[in-house]
């Protein structure tokens, strides 16, 4: 998962709290998420579960798709979320 590969990601915690990110490596990312090795948002609410991403070839276009899903309403993230993952199962075994 290197070279021109780009994601849009959706992490959510026990909690609910989501967070949508973008990376160059989505494996790596996760596990870092997951560890709590970054300081920030996910590690404060413990966002561990991948629940959602979108693959791109243009970083601009990943940028683009990520500022368009953070400027939705939280009811319409979960129902993209939905479309694919109806139960909110961790997706980070089937990338793994």
């Amino acid at each position: 998962m290197g070279g021109n590969n780009y994601y849009v990601y959706i992490m959510t915690s026990i909690s609910g709290v989501l967070y949508i990110g973008v990376t160059n490596d989505l494996r790596r990312r996760v596990i870092e998420h997951k560890n709590e090795l970054i300081d920030g948002f996910t590690k404060k609410y413990k966002c561990h579960k991948l629940v959602y991403y979108e693959y791109f070839t243009d970083i601009n276009y990943a940028i683009r798709r990520e500022k368009e899903l953070k400027g939705w309403k939280r009811i319409k993230k979960i129902e993209l979320i939905k479309k694919d993952n109806y139960n909110l199962i961790d997706l980070f075994p089937k990338i793994n």
